[in-house]
């Protein structure tokens, strides 16, 4: 894969990984969705938080480490001049 392909696949993630954080949290704090589903409703809620951290945040470090990459190689081009 090349690595415009990885990046765009890294950023849905986070996005995927964000929404889901989201709506886990939206669903802990209304009152209709504890009440109609009781216990299990907050575990379905914290796996919901689980896994959008779970998809955000290694994506996160390696897009870090890249962008890291990228500005020491442009330091470079730019103290050879």
């Amino acid at each position: 894969m090349s690595h415009v392909t990885i990046i765009r696949v890294l950023k849905t993630s986070i996005v995927l990984g964000l929404c889901l954080i989201v709506t886990g949290h939206t669903l802990i704090i209304s009152n209709g969705f504890n009440e109609q589903f009781g216990i299990n409703g907050i575990i379905a809620s914290a796996a919901c938080i689980a896994v959008g951290i779970l998809l955000s945040l290694p994506t996160k470090i390696y897009l870090t480490i890249l962008l890291m990459e990228a500005e020491k190689r442009y330091i470079r081009s730019h103290t050879n001049e």
